[in-house]
């Protein structure tokens, strides 16, 4: 509901702003993300590191479109246009902590009532900053390329784990981990809207189906739709209300068939999350090749998951590498092979400050035991 209103009332002027960036000044912001996944993930920042330089590399695979190269293929067809987003997930968030899940011990759930579902004062108490931090954060990256609804939901879990007195109970059902990232995930799915309406850009693979069915209908994405197609905007603003209304009437009366499932075993609850996850990884060309990418990138999730390494930077690595990379070489081209225009424009030289006062950060020795103390409880 807030991404729909930051919509309504900054998608003017936004558009104005946005279309002083350049591609020099979405490299910088690009690479601000970057280092901010670094500075966000929890555990040992080397860690992040590696982990966002191998989302880049597997960014790296497939065709070049500048050159016609392929890159890291090995002869596959299939790699050709690179490496889907969707068996990436599905494998590191997916099957990874099926397996990971099904080595802990599991208790039975008891009976739950619907009642005690709703609630408590002192959950509202605690959800409430966690809300209002979320739908900020979601708000803000649904707008950036290579954002989003994962991207924000991610991120603000990160954040208020980071934020958090108590970080050792996320994961196991902190209101902080729950509110924040569903707040998050709901703005930015709103706000994504943004730079595909007002720029023709879109921020996320869904946006890009967004933009090619509004081709394919006739309608150009860019600043002509608020002028020229008000109808069509204003229309996707109201069924956007219309959603989360549809939403609230739909799930209120299901609250008990999902309370049902809680008392399912996991060893039941396993097998049909992975059946269900080769079946999307399946749907998306038909082809087994994506089932079993999932299954390769499951097991590389758990690997993650023994070393003590978040798979949250390696998706922003994947995601931002390749448009990084586009946009790299389109403002190399524009200045002609000069990489002075990265610091020559105002808009790019503030992020890469921005970026660098991060690292500096980072660096400081208060700053390094903080970032420590934050997460020595999860480690425990």
């Amino acid at each position: 509901t807030v991404g729909t209103i930051i919509i309504v009332i900054f998608a003017e002027p936004l558009t104005a702003m946005a279309q002083k960036f350049g591609p020099a000044d979405y490299c910088s912001l690009m690479a601000l993300g970057l280092v901010a996944a670094v500075v966000l993930a929890s555990g040992s920042v080397l860690k992040a590191i590696a982990m966002v330089f191998l989302g880049l590399l597997f960014g790296l695979v497939g065709t070049d479109v500048n050159t016609g190269a392929q890159r890291f293929t090995f002869d596959i067809p299939e790699l050709s246009d690179g490496i889907d987003f969707a068996p990436i997930a599905m494998g590191l968030f997916g099957i990874a902590e099926i397996v990971v899940n099904l080595e802990r011990k599991m208790s039975r759930s008891g009976a739950i009532k619907v009642s005690s579902l709703w609630p408590t004062r002192e959950e509202v108490r605690r959800a409430w900053p966690a809300v209002l931090r979320g739908t900020a954060l979601g708000s803000i990256l649904g707008v950036l390329p290579g954002g989003g609804p994962t991207l924000g939901a991610f991120s603000a879990y990160t954040l208020e784990k980071k934020l958090s007195k108590r970080p050792g109970e996320f994961g196991k059902g902190a209101v902080e981990g729950v509110a924040a990232p569903e707040s998050a995930n709901n703005a930015a799915a709103q706000t994504s809207f943004i730079p595909m309406l007002t720029l023709g850009i879109p921020s996320n693979a869904v946006m890009a189906l967004m933009v090619g069915a509004m081709i394919i209908q006739g309608i150009q994405p860019g600043p002509e739709v608020m002028t020229k197609k008000p109808d069509l905007f204003w229309g996707m603003i109201a069924s956007m209300w219309i959603g989360n209304l549809m939403l609230v009437i739909i799930n209120l009366p299901m609250i008990g068939m999902w309370v049902k499932l809680l008392t399912v075993p996991y060893r039941f609850l396993a097998p049909a999350i992975l059946l269900f996850c080769s079946i999307g990884a399946y749907s998306l060309q038909n082809s087994t090749f994506h089932v079993v990418q999932v299954a390769i990138f499951g097991v590389l999730g758990y690997v993650f998951v023994r070393l003590g390494c978040e798979g949250a930077p390696f998706l922003l690595g994947l995601v931002l590498g390749p448009q990084m990379e586009e946009y790299f070489r389109r403002a190399m081209l524009l200045s002609r092979g000069d990489p002075a225009v990265f610091i020559q424009r105002p808009i790019s030289l503030g992020l890469l400050i921005a970026t660098a006062v991060l690292l500096l950060l980072m660096a400081l020795p208060s700053i390094k035991k903080a970032r420590e103390e934050a997460f020595q409880e999860e480690d425990a």
